[in-house]
């Protein structure tokens, strides 16, 4: 994986530079090294799952690929993460850092990690360099993204007010804005620096601060006393924002001037509370006092000390401003879905996939007894605990809220007890609930910069009806063996799912239009039986011993082949061809881009996320509780339903770029397109440059090997394949053949020419050369000459093939110079005929696309009129002519082909005078060869 690592101590500059980062590196995974602060510890609880955080002792050292240091040059920054540094040293992997601290140049940098690339920029905020980058992409964020990236520059720089601060924090900081970054947000969360004198007074202010809770509005008030003016109060306002749970608060301060004469000083901020509307407007409560602002920040200031009288006039000022929060009642979903205590763990998990909701409330008689999470449903199911009720797994000690409750207090339940949902109860009956989606969209309360219009898919078939319609795209003996195949993973109490392409297919067609499946992916959950898809493949080759038999240990796979003529036990007359796989559900690790994966028992979940795309990523439940019941974690009905290829994660093309052959396969072979985001995904993983490095160390990539070549070979088997090859050129794609293949005009011609002249010539000299293989040929013959063979021994094409791409450099040689003294066009048939005899055919059609004007007339000429020409005798009649076999017979026949072919000769018996004319016999050595 590709990791950005945070200093420890977190706050919002290196969080918010690790969260662009990871929209600069899609699929990279942000780790805070050691802890953060208070303030990004809010921030997150209620948004982690925003930003692609992953634990500290998640990661293990063999799976990183990268690592990008962020706000940080030192080892000493990362904590216990530095060893992940010093593997990465040692194993060569790239290192990043993006920083703005001091030196902007590599060579006056503070730091102890060589060999890293370095993004440095004498600005206030490491979030500005990134920001910068992502400008420089194009790229677009999430308004949560925006967010905490705006609160690294505002947290950096003071709010642009600190002096390193620059215009390029604030250009950063206003494209952010561009993108969705929430106000309300960044003033809720961002955290000013205080003096030495500031922090004493905070001490003294978090000891004397009063509150209260006004309709759902924490107040907070707090007079000090100095002896002198001290600078910076307003921070100290803010600092005790950031440290109070309050949404407003009024700081007086009473100081003596240097006369000794008394004068206070009143401050007032507050946070907008998301849905308030017009809510606190300090500048209009301070303005007749003489003071002056913005609605949320205010301050004035006046002679003698502050009075307790006027504190307590402009508290209630301020109370009678408040309007009321949003209560549970406005932001709760209503009607809520419920289930009973008896429902199934399979029907339950059918409900969340059908809603996508992430919990469901469990209702006994009108009354709520229980709430059971998508985590819990899935693991019941990953044990083979689809037929048990819910009840056992449902959480029984619930937070409940009344449809009265306040937004501010909604939110402190989900933090303290990190919850997702809270159900509201009126006269004890379930009348809606409050879930962190409907939090945050009224916390931010934003749009999207650009939002898609909602584009809901229709609901899935039900499963009895998928059921029967896959029965019946079976032939009779295939079905037979997938009951029995399903009959025995019952038996052990596993799950089993037909997944893949017949799973697509099948949604595909109409619910009418017959469809025709022979070959099955069919994937066993068994739980904790690790061998359980190959276990029940050998039982049933036992039921069947003519079955071939084909186990792979290494992938937890078996595959059995029905041959045709086959007759098999209890299945009524003969077999056709039917090959069923069986797999174990796995779970995949790649452990370098391209690799074979490594592989390990998992659940059905992550076998199917383990998948290419998400219309491929689906399975059809076989056995109980709900045969038919189709499993579609990753929204790939919808993506059938919108007609688009997608991929499930963006690591996907990096792990195996085959996917970005197959996504461009797909996408002509089923008219669809690839989805944005995955398109951006395949130009990213082209332009990283890994493919080109990987292609220097042979054996290191299988996927840019047989794989690749098997996906080649499929595209150009298709009719479609000058759809599938442009849409590849224009991916960048064709790189991950070789980085220095490009698809010209001149190479377009010769592939189409090649297409033309296959089928022509093919079938005259009984030629074996595929069509596919014959324009990949085409395609490789387009490199330098010294990287054809290396390329096509790469992609394992056959031996004869890397031979003749191999010769093709000499033969082209050969044939486009014209001989010496002579060329083509001054050639009689027979010379053109002995110069292009030596050659193989294939080797000449290839020449001749090439050279279409040179010698593609004298190929094609050769091919079509001159090489079928035969001689008009044999040795047959040679014999009868009184001459005695041997070498000369080569030379005769040679000579009669030449002579026929250049209109000497026209009948056998103008042959045989031709022969007699210029070939003596020898008499003596004839007649001794009757003696003996």
């Amino acid at each position: 994986m590709d990791l950005v690592l945070c200093h420890t101590t977190a706050d919002f500059d290196t969080l918010g530079a690790a969260v662009g980062v990871a929209r600069l590196r899609p699929g990279s995974r942000i780790v805070l090294t050691g802890g953060c602060h208070p303030a990004v510890k809010e921030f997150l609880a209620l948004r982690r799952d925003q930003y692609p955080l992953i634990e500290r002792r998640a990661v293990r050292p063999e799976q990183i690929r990268s690592i990008t240091l962020v706000d940080a040059q030192r080892r000493d920054r990362v904590g216990p993460a530095a060893t992940w540094l010093d593997y990465a040293i040692a194993q060569g992997l790239p290192i990043i850092i993006y920083d703005h601290h001091s030196a902007t140049d590599v060579n006056t940098a503070d730091t102890d990690i060589p060999g890293a690339e370095w993004h440095l920029a004498p600005v206030g905020a490491t979030v500005t360099v990134v920001v910068e980058a992502l400008q420089q992409q194009q790229q677009q964020l999430t308004p949560p993204e925006a967010t905490v990236m705006a609160l690294g520059i505002h947290v950096d720089t003071g709010s642009l007010t600190f002096e390193q601060a620059t215009a390029r924090d604030a250009t950063a900081l206003a494209w952010l804005m561009t993108q969705g970054a929430s106000q309300a947000a960044i003033a809720a969360a961002k955290e000013p620096g205080l003096s030495s004198r500031l922090q004493t007074l905070l001490g003294e202010a978090l000891d004397q601060i009063e509150t209260e809770t006004f309709q759902g509005y924490r107040l907070g008030w707090v007079k000090l006393k100095t002896t002198a003016f001290v600078p910076g109060l307003s921070s100290l306002a803010e600092r005790l924002m950031s440290l109070l749970p309050i949404d407003a608060l009024l700081l007086g301060a009473t100081y003596s001037t240097g006369r000794g004469e008394p004068k206070y000083t009143l401050i007032g901020r507050s946070r907008q509370p998301p849905g308030l509307g017009q809510g606190i407007d300090w500048s209009q409560l301070l303005e007749p006092l003489g003071g002056g602002g913005h609605p949320q920040a205010a301050a004035a200031s006046g002679e003698g000390a502050l009075d307790q009288a006027l504190l307590e006039q402009l508290l209630a000022q301020l109370r009678a401003q408040i309007p009321p929060l949003p209560q549970a009642r406005s932001l709760m979903s209503a009607p809520v879905r419920t289930i009973p205590p008896e429902t199934e763990i399979a029907v339950a998990q059918r409900l969340l996939l059908r809603y996508g909701h992430a919990g469901l409330c469990v209702v006994d008689a009108g009354r709520l007894v229980g709430i059971v999470s998508r985590r819990d449903i899935e693991l019941a199911l990953h044990h083979g605990l689809g037929h048990a009720p819910v009840k056992g797994y449902m959480a029984t000690a619930l937070k409940t809220v009344e449809p009265d409750t306040p937004l501010s207090t909604l939110q402190d339940l989900m933090v303290t007890h990190d919850i997702g949902r809270l159900p509201v109860l009126e006269a004890d009956q379930l009348v809606g609930i409050v879930t962190r989606t409907d939090l945050l969209r009224q916390v931010h309360q934003t749009r999207s910069p650009d939002p898609d219009p909602s584009r809901p898919a229709a609901a899935t078939p039900p499963p009895a009806a998928l059921y029967s319609r896959l029965m019946a795209g079976l032939p009779p003996t295939v079905q037979t063996i997938l009951e029995q195949i399903a009959a025995a993973a019952q038996q052990h109490q596993w799950q089993l799912y037909v997944v893949g392409g017949a799973v697509r297919d099948l949604l595909l067609a109409a619910s009418e239009q017959p469809i025709a499946i022979q070959d099955l992916d069919l994937v066993v959950d068994g739980g904790a039986d690790q061998g359980a898809g190959v276990e029940l493949a050998q039982s049933l080759g036992q039921r069947y011993p003519q079955v071939e038999l084909q186990i792979h240990g290494q992938f937890q796979t078996a595959a059995l082949i029905w041959h045709a003529g086959d007759r098999a036990e209890s299945v009524a007359g003969a077999a056709e061809r039917v090959m069923i796989d069986i797999a174990t559900a796995r779970t995949e690790f790649y452990p370098y881009p391209a690799a074979n994966p490594e592989v390990e028992s998992s659940s059905i979940r992550q076998d199917l996320y383990r998948r290419d795309f998400s219309i491929n990523a689906m399975a059809i439940r076989l056995t109980s509780p709900q045969p038919g019941e189709l499993l579609d974690f990753f929204g790939g009905w919808a993506d059938l339903e919108f007609r688009q290829i997608r991929v499930l994660h963006a690591n996907s093309l990096i792990e195996d770029p085959t996917r970005i052959f197959r996504a461009v396969r797909f996408a002509v072979r089923l008219g669809f397109e690839i989805e944005a985001q995955t398109e951006q995904y395949i130009r990213h993983a082209v332009e990283s440059g890994i493919y080109p490095r990987l292609q220097t160390q042979p054996g290191r990539a299988p996927a840019l090997q047989t794989r690749l070549k098997a996906e080649l070979q499929r595209i150009f088997s298709a009719d479609s394949w000058p759809v599938a090859l442009a849409r590849l050129d224009q991916l960048g794609a064709l790189r991950c053949i070789h980085s220095s293949l490009d698809l010209q005009p001149s190479l377009w011609r010769q592939l189409g020419r090649m297409d033309r002249w296959q089928a022509r010539f093919a079938a005259d000299w009984d030629s074996t050369l595929p069509r596919w293989l014959r324009l990949l040929e085409v395609l490789l013959a387009d490199l330098a000459p010294e990287l054809r063979d290396c390329v096509a021994a790469t992609l394992t094409l056959p031996d004869r093939s890397q031979a003749r791409l191999a010769q093709l450099a000499t033969a082209e040689a050969a044939m486009v110079q014209p001989l010496p003294g002579s060329d083509w066009s001054s050639l009689k048939p027979s010379q053109i005929y002995q110069r292009l005899s030596h050659y193989e055919p294939d080797l000449l059609l290839l020449v001749g696309v090439r050279y279409p004007r040179s010698v593609g007339p004298v190929i094609w000429r050769y091919l079509v009129q001159l090489r079928p020409v035969k001689p008009p005798l044999n040795g047959a009649d040679l014999k009868q002519m009184g001459y005695r076999p041997g070498p000369i017979f080569r030379e005769i026949l040679t000579a009669l082909t030449a002579a026929q072919l250049d209109g000497a000769i026209a009948s056998p018996a103008a042959a045989q005078a031709y022969v007699r004319e210029r070939f003596q016999r020898d008499k003596r050595s004839h007649a001794e060869g009757y003696r003996d």
